[in-house]
């Protein structure tokens, strides 16, 4: 192939809330943003057009009235805002019979480990809507990554700036000064231009969606606040890949029920018809207490340890000591994964305008964010269940491998047919 075929799985790990059912018994957690609050409103009025809009506008109104600080106001994927404020005002609102929920808001972080062969395994070189041959022909597709930014100007990349949106600091465009946003961009969407990587999807638009800081941290909201921003653009971006998580459960009631305001955003934005990609997470352990990865709604991936982009367990392990052909030693495993993809020692485009290699489920799901783009450029306006099933089935079943702790690993391990 005239070009290196690299995807990088990076590991990123949201600290994201365990849901609250009222602000007054949340119990205190390490992750919590002292004095931070995320306040869901009832939808008190139609959810289209001015009336929920007002409803909104004179929630955070009220809020500044108090003394509350608001830094995101919430109007597609949720309706509410986030803010600083004491105890105090935080009680008093979870009392307001127009509010839904009051929650603390958490810390998130990005933990990346660490080339290249995740394409390969993926057989999306061989896919036609890919058409990976070295000349620049792009697949007609939006991507949101909802991660630390992208860099603006790799030349490797097609980055929609316009399409952007910077949640940790709205003042600044959605720069990648942390690496791991871009390295996802890459392994979803790297220009098939004859040089560098080449992505899962090649020349998607890829709209940099940041919601952690240039450390890999940030907060619950600040992912709520990216999760509005395509939901609001749901009739652009068919995908948006979320490598990221932290503890949690899927109450089975899209968070309705222990009032999770990621799962309910979520939830809305799947409604709306975007496919969500997201990493299981990195600590060997069941996702089904990692969320989003515990999510229905989305398409949960875990971490294959591939060497050669082939099959047959006989490639040399290179930038850690996995075995080819196993099961990630880091990778959570479960009922909620629905696919499993390469994420070890995968080369993809970096934040200083290079390449860079990285392990983790955070560079699993992009791959499936790349082949839920090359799908729906085929099939338009294919709901969300539908992509999930057309990539599971798709899939092989070809193999399985017990995990450390003697599970058996089974998930449908990613694999692209020439056409869907």
């Amino acid at each position: 192939m005239p070009k290196t075929f690299g995807i990088a799985l990076l590991a990123l790990v949201l600290a994201a809330a365990s849901p609250t059912p009222a602000v007054a018994e949340a119990p205190a957690q390490s992750d919590q943003i002292p004095g931070a609050y995320i306040v869901t409103l009832e939808d008190t009025a139609t959810t289209e057009g001015a009336g929920m809009d007002a409803v909104v506008d004179e929630a955070v109104a009220e809020a500044y009235t108090m003394g509350a600080q608001v830094q995101h106001v919430y109007r597609y994927a949720l309706h509410g805002y986030s803010a600083s404020m004491s105890a105090s005002v935080a009680a008093a609102l979870a009392d307001d019979p127009g509010v839904r929920s009051v929650q603390p808001d958490r810390r998130v972080h990005a933990t990346a480990q660490s080339i290249p062969t995740g394409v390969d395994r993926a057989e999306a070189d061989q896919n036609l809507t890919a058409a990976i041959d070295g000349v620049d022909t792009r697949v007609d597709a939006d991507v949101a990554v909802i991660d630390t930014g992208i860099t603006p100007n790799h030349a490797d990349l097609n980055v929609y700036q316009a399409g952007g949106k910077n949640c940790w600091l709205p003042m600044l465009n959605p720069s990648d000064l942390h690496g791991h946003g871009t390295h996802v961009a890459g392994t979803i969407g790297a220009l098939d231009n004859g040089t560098g990587v080449v992505g899962m999807a090649p020349g998607v638009r890829l709209w940099p969606v940041q919601v952690l800081d240039p450390l890999g941290t940030g907060s619950t909201s600040a992912v709520i606040c990216g999760i509005d921003h395509v939901t609001q653009h749901a009739d652009e971006i068919e995908v948006a890949n979320m490598s990221l998580g932290g503890s949690g459960t899927d109450d089975g009631d899209c968070g309705k029920s222990n009032d999770d305001a990621m799962h309910q955003a979520i939830c809305s934005s799947v409604a709306a018809g975007v496919t969500y990609t997201v990493a299981a997470g990195n600590d060997h352990k069941d996702a089904a207490n990692m969320i989003p990865a515990a999510y229905d709604e989305v398409i949960t991936v875990s971490a294959l340890a591939d060497f050669d982009g082939k099959p047959g367990g006989l490639g040399k392990a290179t930038c850690r000591s996995d075995v080819d052909d196993t099961f990630a030693n880091f990778s959570n495993y479960g009922s909620d994964i629905d696919l499993i993809a390469p994420g070890v020692c995968i080369t993809s485009t970096s934040s200083s305008g290079g390449y860079t290699t990285m392990s983790g489920t955070s560079m699993a799901a992009p791959h499936v964010a790349g082949a839920a783009a090359l799908y729906l450029a085929g099939h338009a306006g294919a709901k969300p269940d539908t992509v999930k099933k057309a990539l599971r089935d798709a899939g092989s079943s070809n193999w399985t491998w017990p995990s450390q702790d003697g599970d058996v690993i089974n998930e449908p391990l990613l694999m692209l047919p020439s056409s869907f």
